[in-house]
């Protein structure tokens, strides 16, 4: 009773002097909270959300507009021409500075067969055995113990789906005691990230005076591997080309045809093999251009805590890609990677055929120094080079008499890449917020290898952005069994306390 009283006293001391709080209250907070925080995140995996079904999306919506519409904030469907986004604010009084939070809702697909539970959609609490399986155990346990390791698997547990239970839970926290931001809060949710975004460009520059803030977080993707706080200053962003090759009309037996019909699936292979060397970097004249790191940004990279032996043993690989001297410089260069390839049967159902066609999936990251249509014209020139006529449909008969070699080139743009610098004053009023959360620096990422889509707001808004990771790096996202370490459940709601907590007046540019 007396340390409950004592926490009571403490809180309302700085009731009104939210910048204040240390890293002690800050936990104290999180230790009252976060089983609140978990019957959230079990509410919220609870809904299906693949953006390929509409209908599942609108369930998701409809349950965040009732969450903040609870919380007294105003919230307003961005209407797009498919799935809207949905846009909800909370005014602080006498507030000059208003900070603009990303998270997305919908989640991969799944395959229910691959997973080890009954239902993706149903929240599962595991313990981890010696044995390094994964058992159920009840979540009865949750209401008298706390295990850090102790996990929950389900469908966008951590992307992203967690950390915007870690936001509402801390938020709720903070209102308990009366504390608040002294900036205005706007918060965008996205319903087709998974999808690549394609409506969201578009509706940043359709509503562009709503969105309109000092500063962006965004809080999507995972921690360093180390699993200390991480912050990450840009990620790179993300084009898809797909080429199709093309040999007889129709498939054909290569016991009458082989030797004679040339093979789509070898023109595929000679082609994409042109475009990288033997060390994976690619061939194509100019790919790197503009990308000289300093050896103070170097100096950044070698910081970040890096187990290179222990990557590659994780990925199973004895040697890396060329493309830079590590990981972190690695992922500062445009990449160019076959995500998949097919071309008639194998396995069970391989026939002795030449194939009619060969495809080849792949996908391009793009760093802010590379202009994602002066790279797709590098690589037409470099196709062009290899004797190929290119076309943007399959070849009508004329054309596959006209040309010897034949491919089909489609490709996309979904969004640039971002970066801000480390030393701007979003990054040093973040790391200020961190150092009251954990007593300590974070790990600083100059820009990440996953692609998030928040170039349109850097660019229409004018405004700096900076990620949040919160989730642990091992959580399977996009893949089965998906989960949510419980330690990283807890410290993100410190985080998101100690964000909504850290004074902005004179640390945000002025636009």
């Amino acid at each position: 009773m007396k340390k409950i009283l004592l926490l009571f006293l403490t809180l309302n001391c700085f009731q009104g002097f939210a910048q204040e709080l240390s890293k002690n209250q800050i936990e104290q907070l999180t230790d009252k909270n976060w089983q609140h925080g978990l019957s959230l995140l079990q509410e919220i995996v609870s809904m299906p959300n693949d953006a390929f079904y509409p209908e599942q999306i609108e369930v998701n919506l409809k349950w965040c507009e009732d969450q903040f519409k609870n919380r007294n904030w105003t919230s307003e469907r961005l209407v797009t021409d498919g799935i809207p986004l949905l846009l909800v604010e909370k005014k602080a009084p006498g507030a000059t500075k208003t900070i603009l939070f990303y998270f997305h809702v919908d989640g991969q697909a799944v395959d229910r067969s691959k997973w080890d539970q009954e239902n993706p959609y149903s929240p599962v609490l595991k313990s981890q055995t010696g044995s390094g399986s994964w058992e159920t155990i009840p979540n009865e346990r949750l209401e008298k113990e706390y295990d850090p390791n102790w996990r929950i698997f389900a469908r966008s547990a951590s992307d992203d789906k967690g950390p915007l239970a870690m936001f509402l839970t801390g938020w709720d926290a903070l209102e308990k005691e009366g504390i608040a931001p002294d900036y205005n809060v706007k918060i965008i949710l996205d319903f087709e990230e998974e999808q690549g975004s394609p409506r969201l460009p578009g509706a940043v520059l359709k509503y562009k005076e709503k969105l309109t803030a000092d500063r962006m977080l965004i809080m999507d993707g995972p921690r360093h591997t180390s699993n200390e706080p991480t912050l990450s200053y840009g990620a790179r962003g993300i084009a898809d080309l797909t080429l199709t090759t093309y040999g007889p009309k129709f498939p054909q037996h290569s016991g009458h045809y082989g030797n004679y019909a040339p093979n789509p699936a070898l023109l595929l292979s000679q082609l994409l093999a042109s475009m990288k060397d033997e060390n994976g970097r690619v061939l194509i004249p100019g790919y790197y251009d503009g990308i000289e790191l300093t050896a103070g940004e170097k100096e950044i990279l070698s910081k970040v805590p890096d187990d290179e032996k222990a990557i590659q043993t994780k990925l199973g690989i004895g040697r890396t890609d060329n493309v830079g001297t590590s990981y972190q410089e690695s992922i500062q260069y445009p990449s160019l990677n076959i995500r998949g390839m097919e071309s008639a049967w194998v396995g069970s159902e391989a026939r002795t055929i030449v194939p009619a066609t060969a495809i080849a999936e792949i996908d391009v990251r793009l760093v802010p120094e590379s202009d994602p249509e002066r790279l797709f014209g590098l690589i037409k020139d470099h196709i062009q080079k290899q004797g190929f006529h290119i076309l943007s449909e399959d070849p009508t008969d004329e054309d596959r008499m006209t040309y010897p070699k034949i491919v089909k080139m489609v490709y996309s743009i979904s969004y640039q890449a971002f970066r801000t610098p480390m030393d701007s004053d979003a990054g040093k009023w973040l790391r200020s917020s961190m150092q009251r959360a954990f007593g300590k620096e974070p790990v600083q990422i100059r820009i990440s290898g996953g692609s998030i889509p928040i170039s349109p707001f850097v660019d229409a808004l004018g405004i700096p952005a900076v990620t949040i990771p919160t989730v642990n790096a091992d959580n399977n996202q996009h893949s089965p069994n998906e989960n949510i370490r419980l330690g990283n459940y807890r410290e993100g709601i410190s985080t998101v306390i100690s964000i909504l907590t850290e004074k902005t007046s004179d640390s945000i540019e002025k636009k």
